[in-house]
């Protein structure tokens, strides 16, 4: 049942499974590969991300949509999104909020204001352009990329990715481009598990995905990146796995998940972010719309015979 699930906030941020068989065990998922079975309680994750060399069963995804997992299938090292499965939201209403916010020009800057706001603490963003907010963000993502590289002792000429091929850039590019991808699927779960759109993006636009760059932006600086710099200059067999444990390790120590999601109810919804309860989040009560206010549906509103 809905009230039985635990919020999006309090659940494992993701699992990572390549070259297994995904199957069903009661309530929980298993993955059987050369090294045996492992059982992961279905209800407790918050984005399972399918790797080449996966099959999932029918029963699988079954118990993972009806837990309100995401399930992204993904690419190699888990690097792109290809797919991805249902969400635990049971209604719309930060959808609703988020379309009018992202529709009107100036409630948008706000919002993205806000977002710059979250970047640069105990600084006044209020007056700045868009074009402004981004030569500041610029300039630092350019000093913390420069202060990791010196941190760990390696070397660092600037970021650069050609999408499909990962192992075209430098350890630390690979790092880099891993570690967001497990990022932006940890985010696409909040996202999506709060019910709003991962596409109306009110910073970055164009894609399906805008949302979720705009939101994972928020915590690259103390997640993503750190973990890439500690991976590449750790000298580990597997790069990309090794990144992926160091994100996990930094996304439960910096509390991501419930940080994520109550900082998307302050952009969105800032009087709900105070007392957001699950019956409210579990709240699907269907209307049908109309110029004076919803009314209930299910019913015939024609003139009687």
């Amino acid at each position: 049942m809905p009230t039985e699930l635990l919020r999006v906030e309090d659940r494992i941020s993701f699992v990572y499974l390549e070259r297994a068989v995904v199957h069903r065990d009661e309530n929980a998922i298993t993955s059987t590969d050369e090294d045996g079975t492992v059982h992961i309680p279905a209800a407790g994750i918050g984005c399972l991300l399918l790797g080449p060399g996966t099959r999932i069963s029918h029963a699988a995804i079954a118990l993972l949509g009806d837990c309100g997992v995401s399930v992204v299938w993904a690419g190699e090292k888990g690097v792109r999104l290809y797919a991805h499965g249902s969400s635990i939201a049971k209604n719309n209403h930060l959808l609703v909020q988020q379309a009018r916010l992202v529709s009107n020009t100036r409630s948008r800057l706000r919002v993205a204001r806000h977002m710059y706001q979250m970047r640069f603490p105990g600084e006044d963003v209020s007056r700045l352009s868009m074009h402004q907010l981004r030569g500041r963000e610029g300039v630092r993502v350019r000093r913390i990329y420069a202060a990791e590289a010196r941190r760990v002792g390696l070397k660092w000429s600037g970021r650069n990715y050609k999408p499909g091929q990962i192992d075209a850039s430098n350890p630390v590019n690979q790092a880099l481009t891993a570690a967001n991808a497990a990022l932006y699927g940890i985010v696409h779960s909040v996202i999506s598990g709060l019910g709003c759109s991962p596409g109306l993006g009110f910073v970055h636009s164009g894609t399906s995905r805008s949302f979720v760059y705009d939101i994972a932006d928020l915590y690259k600086a103390e997640t993503s990146i750190p973990a890439s710099f500690d991976a590449a200059a750790s000298g580990d067999e597997s790069l990309t796995t090794s990144v992926r444990r160091r994100l996990r390790d930094s996304v439960v120590e910096t509390r991501l998940l419930e940080r994520c999601a109550h900082d998307l109810y302050r952009l969105f919804s800032p009087e709900q972010a105070e007392h957001d309860t699950q019956a409210e989040r579990n709240e699907d009560s269907l209307h049908l719309w109309g110029e004076d206010g919803s009314v209930p549906a299910g019913r015939s509103y024609g003139t009687e015979p």
